[in-house]
């Protein structure tokens, strides 16, 4: 192999490596924002409250926003591991998790500038004609509270910490085979812990949840994002092919073996 196309083929690694760490951070950071809405998956799909029995408990599918992008960091995390291995997955996770960091107290700082009166003014109702204070809506919806950022940092770290050993350890025992196996059961096991810590560090250490509410709400939001992660997988094959395709075959699969050994 000639020196230039090792350079061609070093930069197209980089590109690919910067391109997936920009869909990782991106969606890491607009799950964070918009989790503050709670949406109504029945009322989504226009069918009838679930209303599932659990933890002595009947809950509906009522999820925070930040579910739709979840998914997509863990699929773009098992891809990342793929061909750069934990090394690359570790490294994106604690610079996204100071990112998150840094999101959250901007938005505190934000919430705490004094409103200009005319932007009050202006905004003053609602569409129904209803008295409205627009400041007060932003920072209800901005400002997460110390609870909600220490728990979602702490979980998300945590779960792609977890979800990279977990990745690891079955690419080892399945080789380049079974990519479906390795990120779906990575995913499921890391979901599974990273849906109940952010719920119990948010809502019952520093909030007034008792221990059946964290139970109820942790196993709604897992039975969700398990469901997401498995019709998903097919994402998987797909990046696969137009990657392979983009490095080439041969330097993709040496890539893949050389993450794996790391």
């Amino acid at each position: 192999m000639t020196i230039e196309n090792t350079s061609v083929q070093e930069a197209k690694r980089q590109r690919l490596f910067l391109l997936l760490c920009g869909i990782f951070l991106t969606n890491a950071l607009i799950a964070e924002i918009i989790g503050g809405k709670i949406f109504s998956v029945e009322t989504l799909l226009g069918i009838p409250p679930a209303q599932l029995l659990i933890g002595g408990q009947r809950l509906d599918f009522n999820m925070t926003a930040g579910v739709i992008n979840w998914p997509v960091v863990f699929v773009t995390s098992d891809i990342i591991n793929e061909y750069f291995g934990r090394k690359g997955v570790k490294r994106i996770s604690f610079l996204t998790a100071c990112f998150i960091a840094y999101t959250f107290i901007t938005i505190l700082v934000a919430t705490l500038l004094p409103p200009a009166q005319f932007w009050l003014d202006i905004n003053n109702t609602d569409k129904a004609g209803n008295v409205f204070n627009i400041n007060d809506a932003f920072s209800k919806i901005f400002n997460q509270g110390l609870g909600i950022m220490i728990g979602s940092i702490v979980a998300f770290l945590l779960g792609q910490l977890l979800d990279v050993a977990v990745f690891s350890w079955l690419r080892r025992k399945t080789g380049s085979k079974f990519i479906w196996l390795r990120a779906t059961g990575s995913t499921m096991f890391s979901q599974l812990i990273d849906s109940f810590v952010v719920i119990t560090i948010a809502f019952y250490v520093f909030g007034n949840w008792d221990l059946n509410q964290v139970f109820s709400v942790g196993t709604i939001n897992y039975l969700y994002k398990g469901l997401i992660a498995i019709l998903l997988t097919p994402l998987l094959y797909v990046a696969h092919y137009f990657i392979d395709n983009y490095l080439g075959k041969e330097y993709a699969e040496e890539l893949s073996h050389k993450a794996a050994h790391e």
